[in-house]
């Protein structure tokens, strides 16, 4: 998304056109859900994807319609063969897609959203839309947000009718904070930037602990790890994942972070390390419970060998954290 907001705002800002794509909904086995996005500008440039197939073409085709001066709208292609309406794709099910004229009246709400995707607090964006336009267009912050969960949730939402209402997150509150600066780490912050988590990388070691390794974090801290939780000042809703060059620091940082909640705990290695690391955290007072907590073996069970197979699995792990919690 923030890739696509920056394009949004260089293209308005330019005195251009463009056409945003939005999955509002899908069903079956839809190749993208709620919120994927393609942007279609004057020029003929595409960016991003709301499932590829006959539905990206036809969405393409749409999005050039409304740049030569058709109306907005809101298109439902049915995906399933032999049924009438069906695009002829054999995955079957269903994709609701709005088609969002972005012109430079709109720069307003594209600074918002730039500004909202650069914090640690959540946001949505809110579209309603009546026979095909967009009535109102702008991004909610925390504050409104919580006061209605029903609305303004971890998942989109699309309340159709006239108008139709849709929101979805645009940012969602927490931190990766990753814990080592080795090679999963330095694999690790680019995937999870290219999925809109915040990253703070913390490494004792500064020859690690810099912009040329971690060009994409949003934070490098270096320090002994004894500092950590000092410097870092965890929250609740917070991502710990923990890869530190020796047992014994992974253990004293899980000792420091299992006394703060937060939504996510993660530590690599084997299960012996994993059984010893339980142990010594039971001798220093830690909870069954807390203890439990902990992903270790990190990362969903592909199997991973490479770090960069690893990080993929570690972000897996924590796309589905942040999909079941807000």
């Amino acid at each position: 998304m923030k890739q696509l907001t920056e394009k949004m705002i260089e293209v308005a800002e330019a005195g251009k056109r463009s056409v945003l794509c939005t999955v509002l909904a899908s069903s079956g086995s839809a190749p993208r859900g709620a919120g994927a996005r393609m942007l279609v500008c004057e020029d003929g440039a595409v960016l991003g994807t709301v499932g590829g197939g006959e539905v990206e073409h036809l969405s393409e085709l749409e999005a050039k319609e409304i740049l030569a001066g058709g109306p907005t709208r809101i298109h439902a292609f049915c995906l399933a063969p032999n049924q009438v309406n069906s695009i002829g794709m054999i995955c079957g099910g269903n994709v609701t897609i709005y088609f969002q004229l972005m012109t430079p009246d709109e720069l307003p709400t594209l600074y918002a959203m730039r500004d909202a995707l650069s914090k640690d607090a959540d946001s949505w964006l809110y579209l309603r839309i009546a026979e095909g336009i967009v009535e109102e267009f702008r991004v909610v912050l925390a504050e409104e947000g919580y006061a209605n969960p029903e609305l303004y949730g971890a998942r989109a939402v699309l309340e159709k009718g006239e108008p139709t209402v849709y929101a979805e997150p645009l940012m969602q509150a927490g931190r990766v904070i990753i814990f080592g600066g080795g090679h999963v780490g330095q694999a690790l912050a680019p995937v999870l930037a290219t999925i809109d988590f915040r990253v703070t990388v913390y490494d004792a070691r500064p020859e690690l602990a810099n912009r040329e390794h971690f060009p994409t974090a949003n934070e490098i801290l270096c320090a002994p790890f004894s500092e950590a939780m000092e410097l870092v000042k965890l929250k609740p809703s917070d991502y710990v994942v923990i890869m530190t060059p020796g047992h014994q620091s992974d253990r004293e940082l899980l000792a420091m972070v299992l006394r703060h909640k937060t939504r996510y705990v993660g530590c690599i290695g084997s299960r012996h390390k994993i059984a010893r690391t339980q142990e010594l955290l039971r001798a220093e007072g830690i909870s069954e419970e807390k203890i439990r907590s902990v992903h270790s073996p990190i990362g969903i069970p592909i199997p991973a060998q490479t770090p960069a197979e690893i990080a993929i699995s570690i972000a897996a792990e924590l796309i589905q954290c942040r999909a079941e919690t807000r």
